[in-house]
């Protein structure tokens, strides 16, 4: 069904709200940092008092300010919420200002006078793998026997990649308003992706039960899972001001601010061994994966094991180790980002298969089909190295459309054809899949809650778990009502995500949103309607179960029945004293997930999507150009399919992004260099595909998997469409070499990195070896 965007006129016109647009209440203060210039220091004095007789600074808070623990880990407490003695990272926040406004406290915050002394700090993977710095044991998964199925396979290679991180880069930045309210109980507004654990952490460090604290989100500008856990420090900071103080408190980041204190998508380190054979079937795989998790733990954990479990993407192999590991680093700490770690996984699977193809020379889609999960009839082929069965697996059927779709074959032939001609430039084409896992690995995550009220005058006021971000969770909510209930969109009124309205919510996140709060909403609705349907039986003369709602009415299932407004029985519903108030919940039933043996059945279902792209790239600067994306991806039976096509095309630009231009660097000591538009990279108009395709998977629904009216979750998977652009910048690069060479490339590909490939292949090609077989960053 065609369905707009709940809020579109809203964000279009300017007069959607967020967090920072309120209207301010009285004596409303503002906080600004006091950043450490170390990436890892000792704190040996603080001296505050300048800053604090400062014109217009009311406080500056400090580690001793704090009533109740100071510590905002969502997982392991390991977090300080400001640091007592130790710093972690270069711009951490050693204190506090609070000013009469944003200028006062800024000014303020050079005031404060700090003693460091300097220690040695761990900035990258390889040092922390060399010091043994890690956030805990290692993780592992594994099937078989990889050691003695890679001895005794026909052929092996081994190599690494290093996989580059990603800012989330949202619209608004991290936002907070906190105030006390006349009967003691913290009332926070925040731009946060999980109300429920922003009230628990801001409970834990005022030292309250969490039934003193109120978080509400009134919608974000973006999230992409920088705001599921590192919203919490900043309504916490907010919180304790608010709390010292007495008066209502804002926080609102510079982009500056923003890109400095808050992590990114986890860079990786993979260092693989495989084996395979001559038709290009892999044997046996032996992994290392390595995370970047920074200063703390944060949600690194399941980050890593998401990865781990995603490495396989749409491929079989038999025997498997993969072992994973959380880099300790002296870095921001690196949190979740759409994908949760998916992508670095997946990236890794592909590498290999990459690798494969080019070491047998044989083309790359064919190895990928070879090698596709598929029912061989005994189970043994569609068996994740986790012990998940791939059931409704419909990908070889979308892959051969989607290849017959793009008319894959002949542009493979044009492509050849031009590389023929062309000696300066040449084109890449590329398809790859995805399969990719819905549900959170946490299996406790899996629940949601919902709470709806009918009035008497027929209105319908909705509250869910679930956040706006921006992706459409609230339009596909009012589907969902509106369609159990047979009413139209216009008499539901969607309400702020409230932690006093839905208690003990998930996180938006995990591409689940829709999945949980849909189900938890349609059973908060089935409970009216079965209240509202013996009404309606009386008032009509008919049986209960010839009762129909739809179109805004109450009617019999029988030729000539009368018509009732939906109002009118919610008004005799309400005169018959029966609660026109209903909570719903649902948990997602089938999941396990054993942490520590790495197996169970983490994800409720598959969702599956792949990708053809072609791109041109100039052997002179390595700067490419993407002239066509084909996306066919499977939705399921939408809730909204123009919000779904607008999660697919920008989770595949996001990708993109990640993929070719979004590079983050930081200088020797620890200084995040990219904190801004003009040294980060997003992707613009510029970088988006020339012709860009995007298609629905069409196909029987299955029965197997009981989604919210057959839907399926929409907002990760897309992102690893792009990986299609990296291996058609590939198969670009490998057409410059004189003789077949294998292609090392970077992740992100930027234009240096592409153009390093194609000087490392001429090369190659000149000294007649194989190429190396690492991919640097």
């Amino acid at each position: 069904m065609s369905r707009k965007h709940e809020s579109a006129a809203g964000h279009v016109s300017g007069r959607a709200v967020y967090t920072d647009e309120q209207n301010p209440p009285l004596g409303l203060l503002s906080l600004w940092p006091v950043q450490a210039p170390h990436a890892h220091a000792r704190i040996l004095a603080l001296d505050t008092a300048a800053a604090a007789a400062s014109p217009g600074v009311v406080r500056v808070l400090t580690a001793a300010d704090i009533p109740g623990e100071n510590d905002t880990g969502p997982i392991l407490h390991d977090e300080p919420l400001i640091p007592a003695d130790t710093v972690q990272f270069h711009g951490q926040a050693v204190a506090w200002v609070v000013a009469e406004d944003e200028a006062a406290a800024r000014a303020a915050a050079a005031l404060v006078k700090v003693d460091y002394e300097a220690l040695p700090a761990c900035l990258d993977i390889e040092q922390a793998i060399a010091a043994q710095a890690f956030h805990l044991p290692p993780a592992r998964v594994q099937r078989g026997d990889a050691e003695q199925a890679l001895a005794a396979a026909p052929l092996r290679l081994h190599g690494e990649v290093k996989i580059g991180g990603q800012d989330h880069f949202y619209l608004e930045t991290q936002a907070s308003w906190v105030q006390i309210d006349a009967e003691g109980l913290v009332q926070v507004t925040a731009s946060t992706q999980h109300p429920s654990e922003t009230q628990h952490i801001v409970a834990r460090v005022l030292g309250l039960p969490a039934n003193r604290v109120v978080c509400r989100c009134l919608r974000m500008g973006g999230g992409f899972g920088g705001k599921e856990t590192q919203a919490n420090s900043f309504a916490a900071v907010a919180a304790l001001a608010a709390w010292r103080t007495g008066r209502p408190v804002r926080i609102k980041l510079s982009r500056q601010l923003d890109m400095q204190l808050t992590g990114k998508r986890h860079p990786f380190l993979a260092r693989f061994e495989v084996g395979y054979d001559s038709d290009g079937l892999l044997h046996a795989l032996r992994l290392a994966l390595y995370a970047d998790g920074g200063w703390s733990a944060d949600l690194s954990p399941p980050v890593l094991m998401r990865a781990m479990v995603h490495v396989d993407n749409a491929y079989y192999c038999p025997h498997v180790a993969i072992t994973g590991l959380i880099a300790k680093t002296h870095l921001a700490s690196n949190t979740a980002f759409r994908g949760f770690g998916g992508p670095q996984g997946m990236l890794v699977g592909e590498e290999i298969l990459a690798r494969v193809a080019g070491a047998l020379q044989l083309p790359a889609d064919l190895v990928r089909e070879r090698n596709f999960y598929r029912d061989d009839g005994d189970g043994a082929r569609n068996q994740t190295p986790y012990g998940q069965p791939v059931v409704d697996n419909h990908l070889p059927q979308l892959w051969q459309q989607l290849k017959h779709d793009s008319d894959y074959a002949a542009r493979r032939l044009a492509v050849a054809a031009f590389n023929a001609q062309h000696s300066t430039r040449k084109r890449g084409l590329a398809i790859t899949p995805v399969k990719f896992g819905i549900s959170f690995n946490k299996t406790e995550y899996n629940q949601a809650g919902a709470l709806v009220h009918i009035y008497t005058d027929g209105s319908i006021q909705l509250n869910h778990g679930g956040t706006e971000m921006g992706q459409g969770l609230h339009t596909k909510m009012l589907a969902v009502a509106a369609r159990v209930l047979g009413v139209s969109d216009a008499r539901i009124r969607i309400m702020a995500t409230s932690t006093d309205k839905v208690p003990n919510t998930s996180a938006t996140a995990a591409s689940s949103g829709s999945d949980l709060n849909g189900q938890a909403v349609k059973a908060a609705c089935e409970t009216l309607r079965a209240r509202l349907t013996p009404v309606a039986a009386a008032m009509l003369g008919g049986e209960p179960e010839a009762v129909r709602f739809a179109d805004d009415a109450v009617f019999l299932d029988t030729p000539g029945s009368p018509r009732l407004e939906f109002a009118e029985v919610a008004h005799a519903a309400y005169n018959a004293r029966i609660s026109l108030s209903a909570t719903g919940y649902y948990r997602t039933p089938g999941l396990s997930w054993d942490p520590k043996q790495g197996r169970g059945h983490p994800f409720y279902y598959y969702a599956f999507g792949a990708a053809v792209a072609e791109v041109e790239v100039c052997g002179f600067t390595g700067v490419h150009t993407l002239r066509r994306v084909d996306l066919l991806h499977d939705v399921g039976d939408s809730l909204a399919e123009g919000i779904d096509r607008g999660q697919i095309e920008g989770g595949f630009v996001q990708g993109l992004g990640w993929l070719t231009c979004e590079e983050l660097r930081w200088n020797a000591a620890g200084r995040l260099l990219t904190d801004a538009p003009s040294t980060y990279k997003i992707p613009t108009l510029g970088e988006v595909p020339q012709d860009f395709r995007v298609g629905l998977f069409r196909r029987r629904r299955e029965p197997s998997t009981s989604v919210i009216f057959g839907s399926k979750g929409v907002g990760e998977p897309p992102l690893m469409l792009a990986l299609s652009v990296r291996e058609a910048l590939r198969d670009a690069v490998a057409a410059f070499a004189a003789v077949p060479a294998a292609v090392t490339l970077a992740s992100p590909a930027t234009p240096e990195a592409v153009f390093l490939a194609i000087e490392s292949v001429r090369g190659t090609a000149a000294a007649g070896a194989p190429a190396a077989a690492t991919a640097e960053a």
